[in-house]
């Protein structure tokens, strides 16, 4: 027994009966120059990777709208790909046409649109001015902030620095017909790859979620193609619609207003709102308030009400529902990262996201409800 006590009280601090160790060994300073060594390698790391990746971001950029706009244009070539038409060949087709419709579309109204741009911009000051003596109110508003001075004065400078700054925006021309050709072979090759792409995608995730992240992607490309082609519809729609209305009230410039109303339409919430309320004002400042004003107001009010409740729902009838907070805050966080390419990007992308979200939640709670139930309770 004494031997045995000797041998405990003998046993090293921190140690066990059998005079084993249990406290952890002092850290060295070579393991501590180690983990700094490491830490600095991986922060340098991610400074060099995101450097890189903001450096490139203008080809990210354009190859994040290429593959948005080859997943846009997919289901048609699904279709064609379904009825026997190889993928090749199905997105030569529908590309050449898509090629021939905006040739076809510039052919037609860049030269009036070019001149009657040109001019609405050079005698808009004169219809401001007549504007200004129809109605009291604009002119006495004038008269405090001095708009038409302002307007003219704009005006004057855009056209001087459009014919001095004629090379300057040559090259910006230039800039934007590569960066339209490169998104072009871009979205080619997108749509050509697209389900290869989307086997990666799919055969990233663990093998027990890779049935419903595949299910999670055809929704994604669904969803963000059939809301496209419809959204880019409706303006087409509403574009010829507000052309043949101008021109039927000798309305000038019906053309640049058309294609404004066009563009404008594409924006949730306000587009519509906003090219309605640009052609009524040019209607009463370049003709009579009655009828040709008032026809004009009348019209979009009609137009408005067709498209909300009898366009939009047909052609958009596989688009997700969504909250009106829900699109504006999806148009605003799309717009400021990517403009109005963003806006149009973000609203299909974040309906997607409903799309798989809102039956996932709803299967979760349904399964603990009926955990729940099945629980048995204590027993007295």
């Amino acid at each position: 027994m004494q031997t045995d006590g000797r041998r405990i009280s003998e046993a090293p601090a921190g140690g066990d009966q059998n005079g084993q160790r249990t406290g952890r060994a002092p850290v060295s300073r070579l393991t501590v120059f180690g983990w700094a060594v490491a830490a600095a390698g991986g922060v340098t790391a991610v400074a060099v990777a995101a450097m890189t990746l903001y450096s490139v971001r203008s080809v990210l950029i354009k190859a994040v709208i290429g593959l948005f706009l080859a997943v846009s244009l997919d289901p048609p070539v699904c279709w064609m790909v379904g009825r026997g038409v190889r993928r090749g060949r199905a997105v030569a087709i529908i590309f050449l046409t898509t090629l021939v419709l905006a040739a076809l579309f510039l052919w037609v109204f860049l030269p009036p649109l070019l001149s009657q741009g040109t001019g609405l911009t050079s005698d808009f000051p004169g219809y401001l001015a007549r504007l200004r003596r129809q109605s009291p109110a604009l002119a006495r508003l004038d008269d405090r902030v001095h708009l038409l001075e302002h307007v003219t004065a704009g005006a004057r400078t855009m056209l001087d620095g459009a014919g001095h700054n004629a090379w300057t925006y040559g090259q910006q021309a230039m800039g934007a017909i590569s960066s339209a050709l490169l998104v072009g072979v871009l979205t080619i090759y997108f749509m050509i790859d697209l389900p290869r792409i989307r086997k990666g995608l799919v055969a990233a995730f663990p093998q027990r979620h890779r049935r419903k992240a595949d299910d999670a992607v055809a929704v994604v490309a669904d969803k963000v193609g059939s809301y496209m082609i419809g959204n880019f519809a409706i303006s087409a729609i509403a574009g010829v619609a507000t052309f043949i209305a101008l021109t039927a009230l000798q309305v000038p410039f019906a053309v640049p207003l058309a294609v404004f109303v066009a563009l404008t339409d594409l924006l949730p919430m306000i587009g519509a709102t906003l090219g309605a309320v640009v052609c009524i004002v040019a209607a009463l400042a370049t003709t009579d308030l009655w009828p040709n004003t008032i026809v004009v107001a009348l019209f979009f009010v009609v137009y408005q009400q067709l498209e909300n409740y009898l366009i939009a729902p047909r052609v958009l009838r596989n688009a997700v529902q969504m909250s009106a907070l829900a699109v504006l805050l999806a148009a605003l966080i799309g717009g400021t990262l990517l403009g109005l390419i963003g806006a149009l990007m973000a609203i299909p992308v974040a309906a997607a996201i409903k799309a798989i979200t809102v039956p996932a939640l709803r299967t979760r709670r349904q399964d603990s409800l009926t955990t729940t139930h099945e629980t048995p309770g204590p027993r007295s």
